[in-house]
C-alpha cells in the first residue's frame, strides 16, 4: 500500500475514532443517568394477588387474555387491543372497543410494576384493573356470571383454574370473576421489555467503560443531555421512565364539543366507589400495607385534567399521549418545546416549561428517546393448561 494512502487510512481512522468518543459527563450526570437503571429490574411483586408470580397462574393468564368469550358477544379478548406485534397495544389514537372511546389504549410492557393502573388511575391493583375492560359496557361487555361460568364448564379452563388456585372453580361469580383478573394480572406482570442500546451505554458509564460508552451514537448522547438539563426526570424517572404518577401537560380536555376528560380528578371518584379497590374483601394482603396507598389518596380539584405519566421505554411510533393528540414522536417534542403554559390547569403543579429547542436540539433528543426502544423476541406459543 502507498505510503500517502496508508496515512489517509490512519488519518480517518483516528478521526472515526475521535467522532465516536462519549461526550464528558459529569459526576452528576452520570448519577442522574445511573438512576434510570439498571434494567431489568427485579420481578415484580403484588402481595394483594396470591397467585402473582405463580408459573400455572401466569399460564392460565395468557389463555384468559386470549379468550374471546370473556366477552358479551364472543368477538373480543384482551388481545383484540393489546396486541403483542404492536408493543401491547393497538396502534389507533382511540381505543376500539363496541364503539370508538375517549383514550387511547395503554401498553402493557412493564405494567407489573405500576401502582396506578390506567390514564387516570381508577385502578389500585393489577388485577382490578383487568376487570374494568371485561365489565365495561363500551368494551367487551361481559359480566361476572359469563366469567364464572367458562371457568366453571369449560373443562380446560375448569383445569387450568385448579392448577393455579388449587382447587376447583366455586364460590360466587364475583370471587371467580376477581381470581380470573389476578390470574390475568399475573400473565401481565411478565411483560417486561428487553434491554436497549440505552440501558448498554448507561451500564457502561457506569462502570467507567468508555470504550463500550463511545458506541452509543452522539445524538443520542447529545439528546441525553437535554433530557437531563431539562428535568424531564422530574416525570419520567427511575428504571421505567415514569414516576408513576399523573399530570397536566397541556393537551385539550375537550373530547367532542361541551364534553371533557376530567382525567385523574374523575378517576380518584371511581377508585372510591369500586368494590374492587384494595381496601374491599378481595385484596389477599392481610397486613394491609399494599392498601395504604388507596387510604390516604386525596381526590382534589388540582387533579382535572391530569393523566398518567406514561413510561418512554418502547415508546413505538405513535399516536402518543393519553388520547393519541399526537400522531409522531416528533410532535411530542415540538408540543414540549413550544407549550403554552396558559394552557395548563389554573391549580395543577406547573409541571412542565416550553424547552424553546432548536431543530437540531429536537432531533438529538428524539434520537436519545429511540434509544429506550428495542425490539422484543417473539413470543412463544402458550402451554397447555393442562398438558
Amino acid at each position: 500500500m502507498k505510503r500517502w494512502l496508508l496515512g489517509a487510512l490512519l488519518a480517518a481512522l483516528a478521526a472515526s475514532a475521535v467522532a465516536q468518543a462519549p461526550l464528558p459527563w459529569s459526576d452528576d450526570e452520570v448519577k442522574a443517568i445511573a438512576r434510570h437503571g439498571p434494567w431489568p429490574p427485579p420481578a415484580p411483586s403484588d402481595p394483594s394477588n396470591r397467585v402473582a408470580g405463580m408459573p400455572n397462574a401466569i399460564v392460565l393468564g395468557e389463555h384468559l387474555f386470549n379468550e374471546p368469550r370473556l366477552s358479551a358477544d364472543g368477538a373480543m379478548s384482551c388481545a383484540t387491543c393489546h396486541v403483542a406485534g404492536r408493543d401491547w397495544g393497538d396502534g389507533r389514537a382511540k381505543a376500539m372497543g363496541r364503539r370508538e372511546l375517549d383514550r387511547r389504549t395503554p401498553s402493557l410492557w412493564n405494567v407489573g410494576y405500576a401502582h396506578w393502573f390506567g390514564w387516570d388511575g381508577a385502578g389500585d391493583s393489577l388485577w382490578s384493573q383487568s376487570i374494568r375492560p371485561i365489565l365495561d359496557p363500551r368494551e367487551m361487555a361481559g359480566d361476572a356470571a359469563r366469567v364464572a361460568g367458562l371457568l366453571r364448564e369449560g373443562k380446560a379452563l375448569a383445569c387450568g383454574y385448579e392448577r393455579a388456585f388449587g382447587h376447583r372453580p366455586n364460590g360466587d361469580d364475583e370471587k371467580l370473576l376477581v381470581d380470573a383478573a389476578k390470574a390475568l394480572a399475573a400473565f401481565q406482570a411478565t411483560l417486561v421489555s428487553p434491554r436497549t442500546p440505552f440501558d448498554a451505554f448507561r451500564d457502561a458509564l457506569v462502570a467507567g467503560d468508555r470504550e463500550a460508552a463511545a458506541r452509543y451514537p452522539l445524538a443520542a448522547q447529545r439528546g441525553l443531555k437535554i433530557f437531563i438539563e431539562a428535568n424531564c426526570a422530574a416525570c419520567h424517572f427511575g428504571p421505567r421512565f415514569t414516576n408513576g404518577e399523573f399530570g397536566d401537560v397541556g393537551i385539550p380536555f375537550f373530547t367532542r364539543p361541551g364534553e371533557v376528560d376530567s382525567g385523574r380528578l374523575d378517576g380518584l371518584g371511581k377508585l372510591a366507589n369500586s368494590t374492587f379497590n384494595l381496601l374491599g374483601k378481595h385484596n389477599d394482603d392481610a397486613s394491609g400495607a399494599s392498601a395504604l396507598r388507596t387510604r390516604h389518596v386525596q381526590r382534589l380539584h388540582s387533579n382535572f385534567g391530569e393523566f398518567r405519566v406514561p413510561s418512554l421505554r418502547q415508546l413505538g411510533s405513535g399516536p402518543f399521549m393519553h388520547n393519541g393528540h399526537f400522531a409522531t414522536l416528533e410532535d411530542v417534542v415540538k408540543h414540549y418545546s413550544e407549550v403554552n403554559p396558559d394552557r395548563l390547569h389554573s391549580d395543577a403543579l406547573p409541571l412542565v416549561r416550553p424547552l424553546a429547542l432548536t431543530s437540531e436540539q429536537s432531533a438529538d433528543l428524539i434520537a436519545f428517546l429511540r434509544t429506550l426502544s428495542a425490539e422484543a423476541p417473539p413470543r412463544p406459543t402458550p402451554p397447555p393448561l393442562c398438558p
